[in-house]
C-alpha cells in the first residue's frame, strides 16, 4: 500500500491523538475565565488611554522643538 493510500490512518491516529490530550488539559472554571476577562480589558483600557496621551505629550514636545529650532 503505498504512502497516499494510507493518509487517512495517520490523520485518524492524530486526531485520537488529540482527543487523548485534551482530556489532559486542565480547563478553567467560569469564575477564572471571567475574572481574567475583566483584567485584560481593564489593562487594555488603561494602557490605551496611556499611549494615547504620550503620544500627545510627545507630540507636543517635538512641535515646541521644532519651533525652537524651525
Amino acid at each position: 500500500m503505498s504512502q497516499k493510500a494510507r493518509w487517512y490512518k495517520r490523520f485518524f491516529a492524530f486526531l485520537r491523538e488529540v482527543k487523548a490530550e485534551l482530556k489532559k488539559v486542565t480547563w478553567p472554571s467560569k469564575n477564572e475565565v471571567y475574572s481574567t476577562t475583566i483584567v485584560v480589558i481593564l489593562a487594555v483600557f488603561f494602557f490605551g488611554f496611556y499611549l494615547f496621551f504620550m503620544d500627545i505629550i510627545f507630540s507636543w514636545i517635538i512641535k515646541q522643538i521644532k519651533g525652537i529650532f524651525g
